[in-house]
């Protein structure tokens, strides 16, 4: 899908609400970054006063490591204790899981929006009031992020293109000629103005509650990773709309309980991807395109990444030396299987689940 400008007005800074009158609640999920947790909390205080009512529920997913002592403190200090609850969860179910768990209870109060942010991010001033005011001046839209920025300031990717059979065949062979001669879109968006996207970033995204009534969470049948992408791939179907407002600038280190990022590490090989990684994209294929769309796009990555491996033992390619593990990796962890194509996305006022499906019937 080509990227459009969103055709409603949008506000300028000078024009932006004084005063957000919508409740929004702000879900975050620590995951054993528990000082990181506490500086993105104390960052949202200063935006509360462009809100009536705001509300956070940092959400500790089953950190084991002392986190969710800690936070129990941390928030019942006394500029948090009227506007911040806290939410320990028994075990690790994922990004999605325990985002849903959230969301199954705040539910209850009704807010218009639910507003999800990482941990390791830190809000510029304004970020969560330009997020809200865009969706009051854009009812179409049931999803907005922010703009991410890297920690030397610099633009990160933020909004993207749907995942295709064509991007993981050039995904594999990471080779420029043959992306032009495909006619690829990027699968980076830029903007410097709100525009219509396929995805934005979970570490930064605004939810309409209307939306999330309508197409349910965040599927539990996925740990980690392309959950936000399957989700707003049903709230497109659904007909509504994506977006981006890059004036809402967050700052986000990346990776900081997992490990993964896109950062340069500095060594010659790329470092190994874990198998929730294949896990979630083969199940992203499977509940949004079908088998056959699924198997196909399985077969497209290994095709390329042998293009890639050939040129670069023919020294025609740069980049991190070929892996044995990466090949192998991906036969044994990323072709599809029946379950990739069960959904397990609950609704949203549906009660909390015990445990995700991916763990309950140990699908990974």
């Amino acid at each position: 899908m080509k990227p459009k400008d969103i055709l409603s007005e949008h506000a300028s800074v000078g024009e932006l609400a004084k005063c957000i009158d919508e409740q929004v609640a702000v879900v975050i999920v620590n995951y054993r970054t528990p000082e990181l947790t506490k500086a993105c909390l104390s960052g949202l205080q200063k935006d509360r006063s462009a809100f009536r009512n705001l509300r956070a529920l940092i959400v500790d997913g089953g950190s084991g490591d002392g986190s969710a002592e800690d936070l129990a403190t941390f928030v019942a200090g006394v500029e948090f204790r009227n506007w911040v609850d806290f939410l320990p969860l028994s075990i690790n179910g994922g990004f999605g899981w325990a985002n849903n768990q959230a969301v199954h209870r705040l539910i209850k109060e009704k807010p218009k929006y639910i507003y999800l942010l990482n941990p390791d991010a830190q809000i510029e001033l304004d970020a969560v009031r330009f997020l809200a005011d865009f969706l009051n001046r854009n009812p179409s839209v049931g999803a907005v992020g922010s703009q991410l920025l890297d920690l030397d300031g610099s633009s990160s990717g933020s909004a993207f293109n749907f995942p295709s059979i064509r991007g993981e065949f050039s995904r594999g062979a990471r080779t420029g000629k043959l992306e032009r001669l495909l006619r690829l879109p990027p699968i980076s968006i830029q903007a410097s103005q709100p525009i219509e996207v396929d995805w934005v970033t979970g570490a930064s995204v605004m939810f309409r509650l209307e939306a999330l009534l309508e197409v349910g969470l965040f599927d539990e049948g996925i740990f980690l990773y392309h959950d936000e992408v399957e989700l707003m791939w049903r709230m497109r179907k659904a007909g509504w709309t994506i977006a981006i407002e890059p004036r809402s600038r967050v700052q986000h280190v990346g990776g900081a309980a997992t490990g993964v990022h896109g950062r340069e590490s500095g060594g010659s090989t790329k470092a190994r991807v874990p198998a929730y990684f294949y896990r979630s994209r083969t199940r992203f294929f499977g509940l949004t395109r079908g088998r056959a769309v699924a198997t196909i796009a399985f077969g497209a990555w290994i095709a390329g990444h042998i293009i890639w491996r050939t040129r670069r033992i023919l020294g025609l390619a740069r980049g991190s030396k070929p892996i044995d593990h990466q090949l192998r990796d991906h036969f044994l962890k990323a072709f599809p299987r029946k379950h990739d194509f069960i959904p397990a996305a609950p609704k949203a006022d549906d009660p909390p689940t015990a445990a995700p499906a991916w763990l309950a019937n140990r699908w990974l």
